[in-house]
């Protein structure tokens, strides 16, 4: 009798963990997922781990409004917002083979430059980043890009 009782309690159990997981839904624990940026080196390590490492969670809550990107090249480049968010959802779980380190450059209560450098085997990739203190989180606000 017991083993019929805990039988069924186990199937209620999978039962009911099934059709919680359901009603979320395909990936709408990272559509609501926030990520804490209430400091500046916070906004800025989720920074390098969403262009490196492909994080996808708070992307859109990463970058102000304002945001762009340029690139330093024969060909300079400028991007939106849209544009780099759109990107960087696509290169989800994609990871950069590269050694990354990161120097502040500036920085006061609600403003700091840093330099992030990303060595590749055959280029290095230096990204000026731009983040301020909008409300009572840090946003990027610019992104300037060069390659060498």
């Amino acid at each position: 009798m017991t083993t019929l009782v805990k039988t069924f309690a186990a199937a209620a159990l999978i039962a009911i963990s099934t059709f919680a997981m359901a009603a979320e839904g395909p990936g709408s624990k990272s559509a609501k997922a926030t990520v804490n940026l209430s400091t500046a080196d916070f906004a800025l390590e989720h920074y390098v781990a969403v262009t490196t490492e492909g994080q996808s969670a708070g992307v859109e809550q990463l970058f102000s409004e304002d945001f762009n990107q340029k690139i330093q090249s024969a060909n300079a480049q400028s991007h939106s917002r849209e544009a780099v968010v759109k990107s960087l959802k696509k290169q989800k779980g994609e990871r950069l083979n590269c050694v990354v380190s990161t120097d502040i450059i500036e920085e006061s209560a609600d403003y700091m430059v840093a330099k992030v450098t990303m060595k590749f085997e055959n280029f290095t990739k230096t990204d000026l980043v731009t983040l301020v203190h909008e409300g009572n989180i840090w946003k990027v606000s610019k992104s300037i890009n060069s390659y060498k």
